[in-house]
C-alpha cells in the first residue's frame, strides 16, 4: 500500500510540473492578489506582519486547508522552531516547545482568551480543532509584558473565522487510517447590526497498537465533539457587542476504566469608540476544564481515581488611544483561579491583579518602536514587573532589521505545589508537589515505602520561586522579487526554572519525583526561513532551527569537576568531558522543514509535499550522574514526509486525499526494555476528505 501511494503521488507530481507546458496556450483566468498579512496577538492591535519588530510565525487558513490537518498540534509541528515532544519520564503526554522552552511556559489562546487544563503537565493541543480557524499566530520569546504568567516563552493564538456579509456554510467529512472519522459543519452570516457563526466538529478513532503482541492499545478508541458559537451586535456606530462560547467533550474507551474530558468557556466583550482616536474594551471571560478518570482492573475495581476541575474567571478593561499612527494601550484586570482535584487534599485557589501599558510609535520614518510594561500582583508570590522593548527599522526597500528584549515570568502552578500522586499502573512511582513534599515523604517512610532519599533532606519543602526569563531576539528580513528570507538570533536566560527531579527511591525500585528551581538555564540559537516562488503556481519554503539548551550549573560542573559514566555492560568507568554534555532533555539540536506547494488553475487543483526533520533528543539521565550526556537515553533523529492533493469539483464540492508519514517511520522508545522497545508512533496514515460549501 505504501509503495502504491508513493508511486501514485510521484506520478501526480510529474503531471503537475508538466502542466505549465501542456496548458501553455490556455489563458490563466485566475487573478492572484498579494495582501499584507495582519496579526493582532503581538500588540493587541491589528498590525501588518511585515512591520512587526518581533519573531512571529503566521499560519493562515489556506495553508491549514492545503495540508489537510485537522488538529492544532498537527499543523504546528510543521513550522520552524515549533516542536512537539513527549514528556515520557512521568507520563506528561505531548507538549509544544518554542525556542527550546517547554510547553509549561507557552500560553495558548483562542481568540485572545487563555486555554486551561494541564491535568497531566502539558496542554493537550490535539483537543483544539482547526476547521473554523482563520489563522494561527505564534509569538516567540517572552510575552509577559502584555499577557502575564505562562507567556514566559511565547504565545500561540488561534483566531477563529468571522462571518461574511452573505450567508456561508461548509460541511466536510474526512476518513483516515485506524477508522478515524472527522465531520465538521460551519455556518455564519453578518448583516449591518447583527451577525452569527456556528461551528461543530466530531472526531473519532478506533485507536491503534504500537506493537502487535502488546497487551491493550497504546492509543485508545475515542470520540470527541467541539462546538463553537459567536454572536455580534452593533447597536450604534460607536458601540459593538460580541459574545462567544466553546464546548469540548471527549470520551476515551478504556473499559472498564472511565476517562472523560470537558472544556467549557464563554466570553462577553463590549467595545465603545466615542471618537476616532479613542476606544474602550470591556471583557468578561469564564472557563472550566473537567476530567473524570477512574482506572480499574479487569474485575472493575478502582485502582485509583484522578478527577480534575479547574475554573478561571477574568474580567478585563482596556483603552486604546490612536493619534498620528501612534497607539497607546492601557489596561488591567483580575484573575480568580481554582482547582479541585482528587490528588489534592483541599480545593486550591489563586487570585491576581494586573495592569499593563504599551506604546506603539512610528514617530521616526522607517522605524517602529514598541515599549510595553506589565505589573502583576499574585496572592501567593511577590509582585512581578515585566517590561519589553522592540524595534523595527526599514533599512532599504529590501532589508529590514528588528530586535526585541523582554522579561517574562511564570508562577509555580497547582501541580508543582500540591500534587500528591502514586501511579499503581506505572511501576508505582510517586510525584509530590513542593508544598506537600515533606508530608508525602514522611507518609512513605511510615508505610515502609521509601528505601532512601537521594537528596539532602534539608532541601525538602523549601518554597518554590517564580521563574523569570530575559529573552533577546535580533533578526534581519529580506524581501525582493520572488525571494523572501528572514533570520533570527535568539537567547533566553531563565532563572529558577522549575523541573522534575528524583528525590527518593522505593524498595521496589520505583522513583519518587519532586520539583525544584534550577538556578540558571539558557536556550540560544538561530532560526532561518526562506520562501521562493520561481513562478506563480509554485511556492517553495524552507525553515531551520539550530538550538543549544543548557543548565549553566551542569555546564560549569562538567568543565570544572570530574564527572563519570559507568558502562552497564563492561563496568568500565569513563570520564565525561565537555563534548559529551548534550544539554537539557527533550531538546533537539536541529529542526528542519521543507515544503513545496503547487497549483494548477486549469484543473482547479493543488498539491503539496512537506518534510519535517527532528534530530535526536534526550529523554532521561539514565546513568544517574546528574546531567544529560551522550551515554544517556536518546530518541534517534527522524524525518516525516506528508503529502496531500486537493481538487475542486463543480461549484460547491472539493475532494482531498493525502498521506502523513509517507515512508511509514515508527521508531522505538529507548526507555523500554530490550524485549519490549515499543514503537513511538503508529506509522503511515492515509486520509480522504470531501467538502461541500455554499
Amino acid at each position: 500500500v505504501v509503495v502504491f501511494f508513493f508511486y501514485l503521488f510521484l506520478l501526480y507530481f510529474v503531471f503537475l510540473f508538466l502542466s505549465p507546458f501542456l496548458y501553455a496556450q490556455q489563458k490563466d483566468t485566475v487573478v492572484v492578489q498579494q495582501l499584507n498579512e495582519v496579526i493582532v496577538t503581538a500588540s493587541k492591535t491589528q498590525r501588518q506582519l511585515s512591520s512587526l519588530p518581533l519573531p512571529v510565525t503566521l499560519v493562515d487558513k489556506r495553508q491549514i486547508e492545503q495540508t489537510g490537518t485537522i488538529r492544532l498540534d498537527e499543523i504546528l509541528e510543521e513550522q520552524t522552531g515549533i516542536v512537539m515532544v513527549p514528556e515520557i519520564a512521568i507520563g506528561g503526554g505531548l507538549g509544544v516547545q518554542i525556542q527550546g522552552i517547554a510547553s509549561d511556559y507557552i500560553m495558548v489562546l483562542v481568540d485572545g482568551l487563555p486555554v486551561i487544563g494541564r491535568s497531566h503537565g502539558n496542554l493537550d493541543l490535539s483537543r483544539l480543532a482547526v476547521g473554523n480557524i482563520k489563522q494561527i499566530e505564534v509569538i516567540k520569546g517572552p510575552s509577559s509584558s502584555l499577557l502575564g504568567s505562562e507567556a514566559l516563552g511565547g504565545v500561540i493564538n488561534i483566531i477563529t473565522q468571522k462571518p461574511n456579509e452573505t450567508i456561508s456554510a461548509e460541511l466536510s467529512h474526512r476518513i483516515a487510517s485506524f477508522n478515524s472519522q472527522n465531520t465538521s459543519f460551519s455556518i455564519g452570516k453578518r448583516s449591518e447590526k447583527f451577525g452569527y457563526s456556528f461551528f461543530v466538529d466530531r472526531l473519532s478513532s478506533d485507536g491503534y497498537n504500537l506493537k502487535m503482541d502488546l497487551t491493550g492499545q497504546a492509543n485508545s478508541p475515542f470520540y470527541n465533539y467541539t462546538l463553537n458559537g459567536k454572536l455580534f451586535f452593533d447597536p450604534s456606530e460607536k458601540i459593538s457587542i460580541y459574545s462567544s462560547g466553546r464546548y469540548f467533550f471527549q470520551d476515551l474507551d478504556v473499559s472498564p476504566s472511565i476517562n472523560t474530558e470537558k472544556d467549557l468557556n464563554t466570553m462577553l466583550r463590549i467595545k465603545h469608540k466615542p471618537t476616532r482616536e479613542l476606544e474602550f474594551n470591556y471583557q468578561l471571560y469564564y472557563t472550566n476544564y473537567i476530567t473524570n478518570e477512574e482506572n480499574k482492573d479487569a474485575s472493575g475495581s478502582n485502582l485509583f481515581v484522578n478527577d480534575f476541575n479547574q475554573k478561571l474567571l477574568r474580567p478585563e478593561a482596556r483603552l486604546n488611544y490612536i493619534h498620528n499612527s501612534n497607539t497607546l494601550t492601557l489596561g488591567g484586570g483580575y484573575v480568580l483561579e481554582s482547582l479541585e482535584r482528587t490528588l489534592f487534599e483541599n480545593t486550591i485557589s489563586f487570585n491576581s491583579k494586573y495592569f499593563f501599558g504599551q506604546y506603539d510609535s512610528k514617530a521616526i520614518e522607517d522605524m517602529n518602536l514598541i515599549v510595553g510594561l506589565r505589573y502583576d500582583i499574585h496572592s501567593e508570590y511577590n509582585s512581578q514587573i515585566s517590561p519589553k522593548i522592540s524595534v523595527h527599522y526599514q533599512l532599504t526597500n529590501a532589508f529590514a532589521l528588528k530586535g526585541s528584549v523582554g522579561r517574562g515570568f511564570k508562577a509555580p502552578d497547582f501541580r508543582q505545589l500540591y500534587l500528591d500522586f502514586t501511579n499503581p499502573l506505572g511501576g508505582g512511582y510517586t510525584v509530590l508537589g513542593r508544598a506537600v513534599e515533606v508530608a508525602g515523604i514522611n507518609r512513605l517512610r511510615n508505610n515502609g515505602e521509601l528505601l532512601r532519599l537521594v537528596i539532602d533532606e534539608q532541601s525538602l519543602g523549601i518554597p518554590l520561586k517564580a521563574e523569570t526569563s530575559v529573552g533577546y531576539n535580533f533578526g534581519v528580513d529580506y524581501k525582493a522579487g520572488k525571494v523572501s528570507a528572514e533570520i533570527n538570533f535568539f537567547r533566553n536566560d531563565i532563572k529558577n526554572m522549575i523541573e522534575t527531579r528524583v528525590i527518593g527511591v522505593k524498595p521496589t525500585g520505583a522513583q519518587v519525583f519532586g520539583y525544584l528551581n534550577r538556578a540558571k538555564v539558557f536556550t540560544q540559537g538561530l532560526e532561518l526561513n526562506l520562501n521562493y516562488k520561481p513562478f506563480e503556481k509554485l511556492k517553495l519554503t524552507a525553515g531551520y532551527q539550530l538550538l543549544y539548551a543548557f543548565d549553566k550549573e551542569e555546564k560549569n560542573k562538567i568543565e570544572t569537576e570530574e564527572t563519570f559514566h559507568r558502562d552497564p555492560v563492561t563496568l568500565e568507568t569513563i570520564r565525561i568531558d565537555k563534548s559529551d554534555y548534550f544539554g537539557l532533555i527533550n531538546r533537539s539540536r536541529h529542526n528542519l522543514n521543507l515544503k513545496a506547494f503547487y497549483k494548477i488553475p486549469q484543473w482547479r487543483s493543488d498539491a503539496n509535499i512537506r518534510l519535517i526533520y527532528l534530530s535526536k533528543y534526550g529523554l532521561s539521565d539514565t546513568n544517574g550522574n546528574g546531567l544529560l550526556d551522550n551515554y544517556d537515553s536518546f530518541v534517534d533523529g527522524y524525518a516525516l514526509v506528508n503529502v496531500s492533493f486537493t481538487k475542486k469539483l463543480f461549484k460547491h464540492y472539493q475532494i482531498q486525499v493525502g498521506t502523513n508519514n509517507l515512508f511509514d517511520f515508527k521508531g522505538v522508545n529507548p526507555l523500554g526494555t530490550p524485549q519490549n522497545r515499543i514503537f513511538i508512533n503508529p506509522g503511515i496514515e492515509l486520509f480522504g476528505k470531501l467538502s461541500i460549501t455554499i
